[in-house]
């Protein structure tokens, strides 16, 4: 039986005193001096990782800036077509809850992206601004969605959360976004044992209006937003692969999909180092 899960623990992010490079490399003074989390635990029981998982964020006026560090010392990853499902193989995952929406972010160590708008579905119904922005439930990129669950019965259409469903839209694109990866190592070669990687996520606050759900953006110093951070691992067991769910802040289930344990980041006007 999963053990009961603490209340996620918030997160500072401070701001960057100048531009940050996006090479994936993390090398700027300004993400060595960036508070980083703990190191990720596993997504259900909130026990320690075997591989470790750091992640920071800083922010400016233009973007919001989330680093990873990821040990791996066989790095590996093969989608190269932009929305593949990186899900199924190994990745890094940003997550930011909009209240009646929330913005899904994926990366594996190629650089190849995956990106979804989900948006509860009473929400849908009753706020114009969804479809004023062009989301059409009816359209080729749109799916019902109940969330990650066991598939019984019971929850087979519905899933378990809550709130219910949720339109899925996979052809939304966050404009702007930037981000790169860096290999310290090799990628696909496991002759070589590799540190692992890194990686930056420039998401850019203009692009942001529809997640933000009347926010300002950039945020106000002192506002506070939901955040997932995680990452998905595939482990060899004897002749079996194993998928590990690991992230900042543990869920109590394998559902990366519930913004209420999101963690809590607050935007502080004090600048980096």
């Amino acid at each position: 039986m999963t053990e009961a899960i603490a209340e996620p623990t918030p997160y500072t992010a401070l701001r960057a005193s100048g531009p940050l490079p996006l090479d994936g490399s993390l090398s700027s003074p300004h993400w060595s001096a960036a508070p980083r989390s703990p190191c990720f635990v596993d997504m259900a029981t909130g026990k320690p990782a075997i591989l470790e998982t750091q992640a920071a964020l800083l922010w400016d006026d233009t973007h919001l800036h989330v680093g990873f560090w990821v040990q791996e010392p066989f790095p590996e990853a093969q989608f190269t077509e932009r929305d593949s499902i990186i899900f199924r193989e190994n990745d890094v995952e940003v997550f930011i809850d909009g209240g009646d929406c929330y913005y899904e972010f994926e990366m594996n160590a190629r650089g190849t992206v995956y990106e979804v708008l989900f948006v509860w579905r009473d929400a849908f119904r009753r706020d114009p601004r969804f479809a004023a922005a062009g989301l059409d439930p009816l359209g080729p990129g749109a799916y019902s969605f109940g969330g990650d669950y066991d598939r019984k019965p019971e929850s087979f259409w519905e899933g378990t959360h809550p709130r219910g469903t949720r339109w899925a839209f996979r052809d939304w694109d966050l404009p702007g976004l930037q981000a790169a990866t860096h290999i310290d190592g090799a990628l696909n070669d496991r002759t070589v044992r590799s540190k692992g990687w890194t990686a930056h996520v420039a998401l850019p606050w203009a692009g942001m209006e529809l997640i933000a759900g009347g926010r300002p953006v950039p945020p106000s110093v002192g506002d506070v937003w939901r955040l997932f951070l995680g990452r998905f691992q595939l482990l060899d067991v004897a002749d079996k692969q194993v998928q590990a769910a690991w992230c900042w802040t543990p869920h109590g289930v394998y559902d990366t999909h519930m913004p209420h344990r999101f963690t809590p980041v607050r935007f502080s006007g004090e600048v980096v180092g």
